[in-house]
């Protein structure tokens, strides 16, 4: 399984949730940071960390946001360069 970065995170510059992250899977263009699904290792560890409360398991993703973001993660992290 995998974490979900969602719709709060849009213009988020609060990084903190990228600081705790052990496999360092977080991506990031000018709109928002995603998680890569394949490399992300279901800790958890970054849910209490982010400030909007953007970040969800993949099965507790909202229902307004679940087809959107957790098609957009996956396809982001391919695009965009890890987050620093």
């Amino acid at each position: 399984m995998t974490m979900v970065v969602t719709q709060p995170c849009i213009g988020c510059k609060d990084k903190a949730c990228l600081v705790v992250c052990p496999v360092e899977c977080f991506h990031e263009d000018e709109t928002m940071v995603y998680i890569d699904p394949d490399e992300c290792i279901d800790c958890g560890a970054c849910v209490p960390e982010c400030p909007t409360e953007a970040i969800f398991h993949k099965d507790d993703v909202p229902e307004q946001w679940r087809r959107r973001f957790i098609e957009l993660n996956a396809r982001k992290v391919k695009v965009c360069p890890p987050a620093e």
